[in-house]
């Protein structure tokens, strides 16, 4: 993407999560192995020479032209500005340091970001918890692009801690070949059929999300105006990715599938704990899709950056709408159908056209009454859904940031109208999930247990079956 000075288009995405009804943002926490010790001058030199020159955005702000659009415009940086190294007292235990790293973080989950500077800033948290010696937070606006964007990023200041010259490896993605080609004519028309029900019902039931259909509010949607703007919990767990994949081939189905089908699970389990009633309610997850052509491991920045790549920077995803499975009756309920229900859920959606069509009236709805309004619909679609799930894929091998081994890699996502939005990542040999949760309303202690119990039912029940 060549850039000259002056002005260039924001994306339509940019625009609708920088918006007066949407401000949404990422975070990226990371971990260190070893106590922080890098200074102010240090700070300054990594991000000027290794951080800004990974994209124009970074140094740029958003302006709106005349014609109500925003566009991107290159300033100067004041680097200065932009890195946060907070004060705690000294001398605490790493336990108490726990709560002022959870306090601290969330504090800038509720501070928006300054509209007259670049929408990026990093932390350097400088005390140890009962997790690392130091912790690394970069906090970025999501207009910047999408986790997969901004991962991709990360990725390019870090470094194998084992051999810096060596380049990261990541999961493989693996994916049925079609055989549409060899299938009959016969065989075909069914499934041209069940393509158009799918994306007409998907497009439906999207259409009815985004305008009139609320989901039930329960004990983890409390559905109050502007709950993005109230104080936030995070609550991590954190699974084996062996495990998961012994799952994955007991069960016939994909990671994705088997994480998603525990949450499902957990979550009900804790509604059930909360308020039993709520455990058979009616409740949506907006399950994120990465709308890229996908092939093995990240891109390299410039490849993202390129005109027509098939992998571009920039917030390429998609919504889904999951129902999530109900507990028919909990003393007969298989627990692995919360695992099935998923997979079948998930695959029809991605066999339908329903977000294609979707995204495809958003933009209408951004040509007739501009992007204040899609965005608003946008609000309105999460808001009346009760969680998100998003995931990203990181390295097998541990990284190293300026010769700081990196032990835990997370990230959250804030600014989302909903008591509860979780964020999956793969990092070694571990997967962590994040959840993201309204504070003083939903209970984060249960809720992880809740999850974490439905992690061992499902893989008891993974295990009882034959070889």
């Amino acid at each position: 993407m060549e850039v000259k000075e002056g002005l260039w288009p924001a994306s339509p995405s940019a625009q609708y999560y920088n918006s007066s009804v949407l401000s949404v943002s990422i975070m990226g926490v990371m971990e260190t192995e070893v106590p922080i010790t890098i200074n102010h001058a240090r700070a300054m030199l990594l991000l000027k020479d290794v951080f800004l020159p990974i994209n124009p955005r970074f140094s740029s702000i958003m302006v709106m032209d005349g014609k109500g659009e925003k566009q991107w415009k290159r300033v100067e940086v004041k680097l200065e500005e932009h890195v946060n190294v907070p004060i705690f007292p000294t001398g605490l235990s790493p336990t108490s340091y726990d709560e002022y790293l959870e306090d601290y973080i969330s504090r800038i989950s509720m501070e928006h970001f300054s509209q007259n500077k670049p929408l990026w800033e990093i932390h350097l948290v400088k005390y140890p918890t009962s997790n690392a010696a130091g912790t690394i937070i970069f906090k970025l606006h999501h207009a910047l692009g999408d986790g997969y964007s901004l991962m991709g990023a990360l990725l390019s200041c870090l470094q194998r801690a084992d051999n810096p010259s060596v380049p990261l490896t990541f999961p493989s993605r693996q994916h049925t070949l079609s055989k549409s080609n060899r299938e009959s004519f016969c065989r075909r028309v069914p499934k041209l059929f069940s393509l158009i029900f799918n994306s007409v019902s998907d497009f439906g039931f999207c259409f009815l999300k985004s305008t009139l259909v609320e989901d039930d509010r329960t004990p983890i949607r409390s559905g109050i105006e502007g709950v993005e703007h109230r104080p936030i919990m995070i609550s991590k767990m954190i699974f084996s990715l062996d495990t998961i994949k012994h799952i994955k081939a007991k069960l016939g189905v994909t990671i994705n599938d088997v994480i998603t089908g525990i949450i499902f699970l957990g979550t009900r389990l804790y509604m059930q704990e909360i308020n039993y009633k709520s455990s058979k309610s009616h409740s949506t997850a907006l399950v994120l899709l990465n709308t890229r052509i996908m092939s093995g491991a990240y891109k390299s920045i410039e490849e993202m950056l390129e005109p027509k790549s098939k992998v571009p920077w920039g917030n390429r995803f998609s919504f889904m709408h999951v129902p999530m499975p109900k507990f028919k009756d909990h003393k007969s309920t298989n627990p692995l159908e919360f695992v099935w229900a998923a997979n079948k859920i998930i695959k029809k959606k991605k066999s339908s056209l329903g977000v294609y069509l979707t995204s495809k009236l958003l933009g209408i709805v951004k040509k007739l009454k501009g992007p204040e309004a899609a965005a608003k619909s946008i609000h309105g679609t999460i808001g009346k859904s009760s969680l998100s799930i998003s995931n990203l894929i990181g390295p097998l091998e541990q990284v190293s940031l300026d010769n700081h081994p990196i032990k835990g890699l997370y990230y959250v996502v804030f600014g989302i109208p909903q008591s509860l939005v979780i964020s999956i990542v793969s990092y070694m040999e571990s997967l962590t999930v994040s959840a993201v949760i309204e504070k003083e309303f939903l209970d984060p202690q249960k809720f992880k247990s809740c999850v974490e119990n439905a992690f061992e039912i499902i893989l008891k029940a993974a295990d009882e079956i034959p070889n």
